[in-house]
């Protein structure tokens, strides 16, 4: 089944395509996009990444580009090259998080989440085939679907005059890394068809600080790659048909025996829009993941590691889709429509790991749906764009168990079959931006959101070391209340500054909560030793974040700065059983952090950058008891062509080789993140 899915949009694009030629001479342009931004979202705080940019990066990873912005953060420090992918759910402004995003990532239309866990497999996006990141921070739902609490990052791929033709590169870098990828783009009848696909691999390095290090350590090797193609096609002169086709191979190890980890994933979709006097879009999508995760425990002194548990298949899928008409009354714009989307997986395990062999096993899983509908109206008047919606989410959440069982004997220990529950969601967002004068925008927006727990959430107990945390069949919707203020000036041309000021107040939020230190039988979770600490995930009260955020950008002739910072002052509301976490700081989430980007373009085909990036200290726990070091890091990039279709590229990543603290074990072991790595290589385009 996956192997038709993945030849999805060659199957339909011929069939689009000759329908197209019998359509007549009329002209018809198609564009791959969807229906564009509304006029109302210049009332929310958007930040652009150009072609550019993402085009040339000193790592080429979108994690790393998307932290230009300033309060973007995953929930680890580290990249997709070392960390676990549970640990990479993206969040913004300080609002914590755990495996699952609080960020709504969107790729032409389809939500990229995990369906199982909610975290976001990294390797599956090579910049170099996007065309557009836009990022908006806060901003609630609307009409993007349930996810949205602090903000959506929305992904655009490129266009086929971006990928028109064909170019390949190849570099090699620091530890035996290999960074190959390759696009083609062709005009076939009316429409286009552009296809990509990305590789890296590399020996790694040890995640664990070097005055720590023991025998069990050694490098984290990884081998990643995906494959992208996507075809469209007018069906009629107003009305085209974009079918796309997305595969992935992510397979990594974190640093020591027994620590291997593989995601594979499939996703197709489809999706017609129609650009005439009624715009409107319709988008079906499918997603499908398969996830193996292994893990150690390392003995005193790390003289060795032992496999502790191994989830050795976590199959899930994700379905959905979502229609959208665009009607204008007279001088407003309205934007009405639904959207639906299912979620289900299971992950079976082996625990309680005896001589290197698990004597347990385990299944947990279940399945959410939600189905939403969503009104906004954009209304331009002179000087001044108001923005109004409000949508309404009904959601479900079922079949969810937890099975377990002692393998030598077949005799089932655990046997939780959890109530099916659902419930109503209803949102709203709105604001205003003002013009008074042409190189001057204020803006003020309001907003609500929410996010369904993930299956991970609710089913999954787990161990990290001797650390246990339970699952929570009774979590409830985390709802995000919000506002900002903000202004933009462009003093010249070319140059443009934007202050928001905001205040969000994310209400149910699930957190990992410490409530005791082994040893001891603890519910969900069994035994945890006295090296150990029993957590439960948990809805605490609140988390209230406060803050500000600055961007900027100039060019000057060949020249171009773009730089931003955010303070978010962010505070845990908490009683009952997470009482000790009331007036802490989430963990993992930093009060400043700052980036800049310095670029050159001193002759046609030549490009050169200069980043800086600054991250402030930030707790590793809920507990605020242990502390990670600040850090500033330093990359740059540089194409320089050596003919007209040959160019040589340099890339380096943390040139000062600074120590980014990413973790602390509960016995105080550091992991760091990427380690100073530099790159050489070739780029040829046709």
């Amino acid at each position: 089944m996956l192997h038709r899915l993945a030849l999805l949009p060659l199957l339909v694009f011929p069939a689009a395509a000759a329908q197209a030629q019998q359509a007549g001479e009329n002209v018809i342009i198609v564009t791959g996009r969807g229906l564009g931004e509304a006029p109302g979202e210049a009332v929310y705080g958007t930040v652009t990444i150009g072609r550019e940019r993402l085009d040339l990066s000193s790592s080429n990873r979108l994690e790393e580009v998307l932290r230009d912005v300033p309060g973007f953060q995953l929930f680890r420090r580290s990249d997709a090259r070392s960390a676990n992918p549970t640990s990479q759910g993206a969040t913004l402004r300080a609002l914590g998080g755990n495996a699952s995003s609080r960020a709504l990532l969107i790729l032409d239309g389809v939500p990229q989440t995990d369906p199982f866990g909610g975290w976001i497999s990294w390797p599956a996006y090579n910049p170099r085939r996007l065309g557009e990141v836009r990022v908006v921070r806060g901003g609630g739902t609307g009409a993007a679907g349930p996810g949205a609490l602090a903000g959506t990052i929305e992904l655009e791929s490129a266009s086929p005059q971006d990928l028109r033709g064909i170019a390949a590169s190849l570099a090699a870098g620091s530890r035996g890394g290999v960074d190959g990828s390759a696009s083609a783009g062709w005009d076939l009848g009316r429409g286009f068809l552009t296809a990509g696909a990305s590789y890296a691999t590399g020996d790694g390095f040890i995640p664990i600080v070097e005055e720590q290090r023991g025998p069990a350590d050694r490098p984290s090797p990884y081998e990643q790659a995906s494959f992208a193609i996507r075809a469209v096609a007018p069906l009629a002169r107003d009305i085209e048909l974009q079918a796309g086709g997305l595969a992935f191979h992510d397979s990594r190890e974190r640093g020591t025996a027994f620590s291997d980890i593989r995601t594979d994933g499939l996703d197709a979709s489809l999706r017609l829009v129609g650009s005439g006097a009624l715009p409107w879009s319709a988008l079906a999508y499918v997603q499908t993941r398969s996830f193996y995760n292994s893990f150690a425990s390392v003995s005193p002194g790390r003289a060795a590691a032992n496999r502790t548990a191994e989830q050795y298949e976590v199959p899930s899928t994700g379905l959905g889709a979502r229609i959208e008409l665009r009607p204008r009354l007279g001088p407003a714009e309205l934007r009405i429509g639904g959207d639906w989307r299912e979620t289900s997986g299971v992950t079976r395990e082996r625990f309680n790991f005896q001589n290197g062999v698990g004597t347990r096993g385990r299944e947990a899983g279940g399945r959410t749906r939600t189905v939403g509908a969503f009104g906004e109206a954009s209304f331009e008047a002179g000087a001044f764009v108001l923005s109004g919606g409000a949508r309404i989410d009904r959601w479900w959440i079922e079949d969810g168990r937890l099975e377990e069982r002692i393998f030598a004997t077949s005799e089932q220990i655990t046997d939780t079959h959890f109530a099916d529950r659902s419930g109503w969601e209803p949102t709203a967002r709105g604001g205003v931006a003002w013009r008074p004068a042409a190189d001057l925008t204020l803006r003020v927006a309001a907003y609500l959101g929410w996010r369904l727990p993930t299956l991970n959430e609710l089913y999954r107990p787990f161990r990290v070391g001797p650390d246990a945390t339970a699952a929570n069949a009774d979590l409830r919707p985390e709802r995000l209340r919000g506002a900002e203020a903000g202004v933009e000036w462009r003093p010249l041309p070319a140059a443009r500054i934007g202050v928001t000021l905001f205040t969000n107040r994310l209400e149910n939020p699930i957190a990992n909560v410490t409530l005791a230190q082994g040893p001891g039988v603890f519910p969900g979770v069994g035994f945890v030793s006295a090296a150990g600490e029993y957590r439960q995930r948990q809805n605490l009260e609140a988390i209230d974040s406060r803050g500000i955020e600055i961007n900027g950008s100039i060019a000057l002739g060949r020249f171009s700065l773009s730089a931003g910072y955010s303070f978010a002052d962010a505070e845990v509301v908490a009683s009952g059983p997470a009482a000790p976490l009331d007036g802490l700081r989430p963990a993992q989430t930093p009060r400043h952090s700052a980036a800049a980007t310095l670029a050159w373009s001193p002759h046609d085909g030549a490009q050169a950058s200069f980043s800086a990036r600054y991250v402030d200290t930030q707790f590793e726990d809920d507990l605020n008891r242990q502390s990670l070091d600040d850090a500033l890091t330093f990359d740059a990039a540089l194409l320089w062509p050596l003919s007209r279709n040959l160019s040589v590229e340099t890339r380096g990543e943390n040139l000062t080789d600074e120590r980014v603290e990413a973790g602390i074990s509960s016995d105080g072991t550091i992991e760091r993140a990427t380690p100073r790595t530099l790159w050489i290589g070739l780029r040829i385009r046709g």
